[in-house]
């Protein structure tokens, strides 16, 4: 897709103007850090959020969906509308990197770079109303509970949509292992469905020295964890994705006890409707199955989370194009592929066209590890993508 941006001097004007305020942006990323709050309890962090945008000038509500800030800005008279969209809750996780800015709540970690997203927006944000070429509707949207697949519900049933009308929605998550402020674009599916399942085995407990005279379902776990894998070798096209995990496995207290009980958690993950559907009819079939066969009984509480992030292709398309006029091309991806994480982002795109993109955080450890720490060098050129794409839209 032909992009025209404004001119190579636009460009090189507005990255010497956010590199002026650059430090102001790690700042603040740096005092997010230092406060991580978990999903549902962002207060502190989405005051902070609204204080800088009132301070740019932007009309702000605060409130939408829980801790949800929204912030306009209209110029000119065109009457198109563009959002982008931030996610700016933390994790439990107790951060283990030892930085002068480690989080100072226990247990409470930025562990996915939320607060790098969050000052990449306020960067954008800052340069667009001082200097922004554009006609149309500006909406940021700074959004809580990502991480618990349900702010981007609240907000949607919060009326976002209706009260802050968009044509369009972007968003942006930095990725480890992909070179520093590089970035990636992927037309249709981008990250996965996330289902959970909670299965207990039940079983009748007994003495481990007399096996015979007790119904194992330790044993009857075992079989059924391995036995998960044949859903995707043989119940999914091999031409589709689907990955099961089994990420936690309880049951008994003592070495020569057999328990009653078993109890395991796995999520199922899906690019395709069609094949998440598939996954929630296998899962229960083969664990009650698997469980028959040993003389036990399976449980199973399978639990829906969030749906596979699919990007629209002219928007990403667009998206991509500002990229490519913007930066040099060893800046974009030629071949970035989708992600089998997830991101409630998806329902979003649901509502509106749009597209959810990628930047490079360089050689971290990965999202969600008590050693990640987000790059704080890709926050000015993300903040100049995320200008550059308000101002092509609403060109």
């Amino acid at each position: 897709m032909n992009i025209h941006i404004d001119g190579a001097r636009h460009r090189d004007d507005a990255e010497r103007t956010i590199h002026a305020f650059i430090s102001e942006l790690v700042t603040i990323r740096r005092d997010l850090h230092q406060y991580p709050e978990l999903s549902f309890h962002e207060g502190r962090t989405a005051g902070i959020i609204a204080k800088y945008l009132l301070s740019y000038g932007y009309e702000v509500t605060e409130g939408v969906g829980g801790y949800g800030v929204v912030a306009t800005l209209r110029r000119g008279n065109g009457d198109k509308r563009i959002g982008i969209r931030a996610d700016i809750d933390a994790l439990p996780i107790e951060e283990a990197t030892d930085l002068a800015y480690s989080s100072r709540n226990p247990c409470v970690m930025h562990a996915c770079g939320h607060d790098g997203h969050t000052a990449i927006l306020l960067g954008a944000a800052r340069y667009l109303a001082e200097h922004g070429r554009f006609s149309g509707t500006l909406t940021l949207i700074f959004q809580p509970a990502e991480e618990v697949g349900a702010g981007a519900k609240k907000m949607i049933e919060d009326r976002l949509f209706e009260r802050f009308p968009v044509d369009a929605i972007f968003g942006l998550h930095n990725w480890p292992g992909v070179k520093a402020g590089q970035f990636g674009f992927v037309e249709g599916p981008a990250m996965a469905s996330v289902d959970q399942a909670l299965i207990r085995i039940i079983g009748q407990g007994g003495h481990g020295a007399s096996p015979h005279e007790t119904v194992d379902p330790v044993l009857a776990s075992a079989s059924l964890i391995t036995a998960l894998q044949s859903i995707v070798a043989r119940n999914v096209d091999p031409l589709e994705m689907a990955v099961l995990t089994v990420g936690s496995i309880h049951g008994g207290s003592a070495s020569n006890v057999i328990p009653d009980s078993v109890e395991l958690k796995l999520t199922a993950r899906a690019y395709s409707p069609a094949v998440r559907d598939r996954l929630e009819q296998r899962v229960p079939a083969l664990a009650r199955a698997q469980a028959e066969s040993f003389g036990a009984e399976a449980d199973v509480q399978y639990r829906r989370g969030f749906p596979p992030v699919i990007n629209h292709i002219e928007q990403t398309r667009l998206a991509r194009g500002v990229a490519e006029a913007v930066f040099p091309a060893e800046q974009v991806a030629g071949d970035f592929r989708p992600r089998t994480a997830s991101e409630d982002f998806a329902y979003m795109l649901q509502q509106r066209p749009g597209s959810y993109l990628f930047v490079g955080n360089g050689e971290s450890a990965p999202l969600h590890s008590p050693l990640y720490d987000f790059n704080d060098d890709i926050i000015a050129p993300s903040a100049l993508y995320w200008a550059r794409l308000a101002e092509t839209f609403l060109s």
